[in-house]
Formats: structure tokens, C-alpha cells, sequence
């Protein structure tokens, strides 16, 4: 009769503990999903040349400002649970699933800390300049940002500065930074 007893708490302790572990898997499935989203979300939202709505645009802030701190504790309790389910873990292609899953937690937290749009965005690094009776380039129906400085101008079309969104200059003697 004891070793029957023994043989039921044997097996529902075993039950439990499987219960548990496909939990951990579960849990941390979501947490990679959620620390993947923080990041990605902002990214999809603000795409240059694409209609942005008020309210994407402050989910995206939003996600941006507290992405740092979500993925870090997402990080952490991701190696947490991949170090209690590693101890466990007979197959070896559970531990390689264990850590492509903390590879995908380490890439969004190290991705939220970076600042995405500087890698779209990169500054003319020597900009070249035309007198304005020499740029042809420019139709009169352009749109132009407009900069005067202590009597000196200059225009810089918007269609140039599209892609690169800012341009070091200097107008009048002073450095200027021209973007939109």
C-alpha cells in the first residue's frame, strides 16, 4: 500500500512538475513575443513617407520611452526561467530552443537603447551647394525651406532633403543644422 502511495505522489509530482515547465515555456514565449513588440511596433509605425496617425505616434513615443526598461526586465526574467528549465532540460534540442529564445530577448534589449531613426537618417557628409541662378534642379514649384542669416540666404529643397533630413551648413557665419 505504501508503494502504491508512493508510485501516486510520484506521478502527480511529475504531472505538476511538467505542468510547470510547459508554463516556463509559455511564459517565456510570451515574454519574447512582448519585448519584440516594444521594439518593432515604433519601428512599423513611424516609416518615413507613410500617413501617421496622433495616436500611433504616441503609442509609438510611448513604447520608445519605456522600451529600455520593459526589454531589460524582460531579459532578466527570460534568463531566470531558461536557467530553471536548463537544469531540467534532457534534449538537446530543448536547450537550443532555450537559447535562440534568449538570443530573441537580447536583440530587442539591446535594440531598444539605440536610436533606429539615425540609421535612416544620415547627414549629408559633404553637402555641395548652387548659386541659385545655377540650380536647374529646382522647379519653381518646389518647396523650399528658407534660412536668412546676417544677410546671407540659402533654400534647401524639401525633395533633397527627404531622404537625408538634415544638413549642415553655415549661413551668414553661423553653423546651422537644416531639417524638417
Amino acid at each position: 500500500m505504501l508503494r502504491a502511495l508512493s508510485a501516486g505522489y510520484t506521478a502527480a509530482v511529475k504531472s505538476s512538475n511538467r505542468s510547470a515547465r510547459l508554463a516556463a515555456w509559455l511564459l517565456i514565449v510570451l515574454l519574447v513575443a512582448a519585448s519584440l513588440a516594444a521594439v518593432a511596433i515604433p519601428v512599423w509605425l513611424i516609416m518615413p513617407f507613410k500617413p501617421q496617425t496622433e495616436r500611433g505616434l504616441a503609442l509609438s513615443f510611448a513604447l520608445r520611452r519605456w522600451a529600455p526598461i520593459l526589454t531589460l526586465f524582460t531579459l532578466i526574467a527570460v534568463f531566470a526561467l531558461v536557467l530553471w528549465l536548463w537544469r531540467g532540460t534532457r534534449r538537446w534540442w530543448s536547450n537550443v530552443g532555450l537559447a535562440v529564445l534568449v538570443i530573441l530577448t537580447v536583440v530587442p534589449a539591446l535594440f531598444a537603447r539605440q536610436n533606429h531613426f539615425e540609421w535612416m537618417f544620415k547627414p549629408l557628409p559633404a553637402p555641395a551647394y548652387a548659386a541659385a541662378g545655377d540650380s536647374a534642379f529646382v522647379s519653381e514649384a518646389d518647396k523650399v525651406i528658407a534660412v536668412e542669416l546676417n544677410g546671407d540666404a540659402a533654400a534647401y529643397p524639401v525633395r533633397q532633403l527627404a531622404y537625408h533630413h538634415v544638413v549642415p551648413d553655415v549661413v551668414g557665419g553661423i553653423p546651422v543644422v537644416v531639417t524638417y
